[in-house]
């Protein structure tokens, strides 16, 4: 039993003529009507009663009419239920953003001035989803994963954030060392911040003591602000978000930079939406390094 036999049917028994059945699919008319009488002796009964040129449906024919249908119509909406995620994966933009996190409710809102037909799947931790499932990944370079491409974009240095009450407030610069003994606000090890920062107390001589750990940058940035302790701020995408309650002071030793960049997989097939953000993105941070650049901000 084949689809096209049961369409056949189907439009037959609603005109009760094979004539303009045929002439509604293009075929000859005995070709439909080799179809249906083939798919009457698959059946094993006769689904129409002939009177001269007209059809009219038998009591089989009704009761299989009423089941070909329901198929039809759950084919045709399986159908438009398929065209409609395609669409929607074409205009939907998977993002995860573990760095620069200041700077994305205007990127978002940048790029959907632009692309207003955009939506997006926003997520701030990878956790145990592969990056392959998401269309751009914004975060401190390298990432420790295989099959991704990845380009970079800022190169930011990193200071120490200090309160204006601060016994070090008055200093423009500092040797990582000298805060040994300070209490630390700082990310939870899972963000890839923290692990770089960690690596400068390391080259400095010495562990930091955590006196506040948080999952979101907003409230270890909240919790320096309020004087609860001294944290590193990354100069171009954290400083803008500090306030003037915060003094920066550069680290002279050791060296902290980190570098910002957008990855994605190589064997996602992103949609062209998709890469046109990705392009997008590239320049929309560039734009913020060209800043910081110009205006040559110091501490």
């Amino acid at each position: 039993m084949e689809l096209l036999q049961l369409k056949y049917f189907q439009r037959a028994a609603q005109l009760e003529s094979i004539t303009k059945a045929a002439e509604e699919f293009c075929i000859s008319q005995p070709s439909l009507s080799k179809t249906i009488k083939t798919l009457e002796t698959e059946l094993g009964v006769s689904l129409f009663d002939r009177v001269g040129k007209y059809i009219k449906l038998n009591a089989a024919g009704r009761v299989f009419l009423e089941q070909v249908s329901v198929a039809l119509n759950a084919l045709d909406s399986g159908k438009r239920k398929l065209a409609y995620q395609k669409e929607r994966e074409s205009v939907q933009i998977s993002v995860v953003f573990l760095a620069a996190s200041p700077f994305m409710p205007d990127l978002f809102c940048e790029f959907k001035k632009i692309h207003p037909q955009a939506d997006f799947n926003l997520l701030q931790h990878i956790a145990k989803t592969p990056l392959y499932h998401f269309d751009a990944c914004i975060s401190t370079l390298p990432l420790a994963m295989d099959g991704i491409e990845s380009v970079p974009v800022i190169h930011e240095e990193i200071f120490l954030a200090v309160p204006n009450t601060h016994r070090l407030a008055h200093r423009k610069s500092i040797r990582l060392i000298e805060a040994e003994k300070e209490g630390f606000v700082s990310l939870k090890p899972v963000h890839t911040l923290r692990g770089i920062t960690d690596e400068f107390c390391r080259k400095a001589g010495f562990s930091p003591h955590i006196v506040f750990e948080s999952d979101d940058p907003s409230t270890v940035r909240g919790l320096i602000k309020a004087g609860q302790g001294v944290g590193f701020i990354p100069a171009i995408t954290w400083a803008g978000a500090v306030g003037s309650s915060v003094k920066l002071l550069r680290i002279t030793d050791p060296s902290c930079f980190r570098t910002i960049g957008i990855s994605h997989s190589k064997t996602r097939v992103s949609s062209a939406l998709a890469v046109a953000f990705r392009d997008f993105a590239y320049a929309f941070l560039q734009s913020k390094q060209d800043a910081y650049q110009k205006t040559n901000v110091q501490p």
